[in-house]
């Protein structure tokens, strides 16, 4: 008899979210949707990684680096809680690998375009550079290309 995958199994134990396919893996709070990448080699620990957004209630951030912080909760959960509940392996190379990507978007973010040092997040989707007072603005990125604006400063 065929053993049932993670993916299979998974929806009926969380009947509230629905889950779908697509070409990133997300959980949309609004939607209580998680899209997940069906081919994924790591499909059954991204999946739980998801997961634990939902059930940690992750819904939104107003600083970048909430975001890390919920990123890294997430694979905590996923791995402490989840992950053994489910039988899966969710080793420290795909964590590491994965917040990697939010690390270097970070620093992206607030490298100044003027000067290169890296500045400070002083609003949404705003930052100040700490050396040269240079003050600009960024997209979302999160699913994009990152876009980085001067804005003319007040003196």
């Amino acid at each position: 008899m065929p053993s049932i995958t993670l993916l299979e199994s998974i929806p009926t134990l969380y009947p509230d979210i629905v889950f779908e396919a697509g070409e990133e893996f997300s959980w949309n709070p609004e939607k209580k949707t998680i899209t997940f990448v069906a081919d994924d080699p790591l499909l059954d620990a991204h999946l739980l990684h998801e997961l634990s957004h939902a059930e940690l209630n992750h819904e939104s951030y107003s600083r970048d680096v909430e975001l890390i912080a919920m990123e890294r909760d997430a694979w905590q959960h996923a791995r402490s809680t989840l992950a053994p509940k489910y039988s899966v392996d969710i080793d420290s190379d795909t964590i590491q690998d994965d917040l990697d990507t939010y690390r270097d978007w970070l620093h992206a973010r607030s490298t100044c375009p003027k000067c290169s040092s890296n500045g400070i997040q002083t609003g949404d989707f705003e930052y100040t550079c700490v050396f040269c007072r240079n003050i600009w603005r960024v997209n979302t990125a999160i699913g994009c290309a990152l876009r980085r604006y001067n804005k003319k400063r007040a003196e």
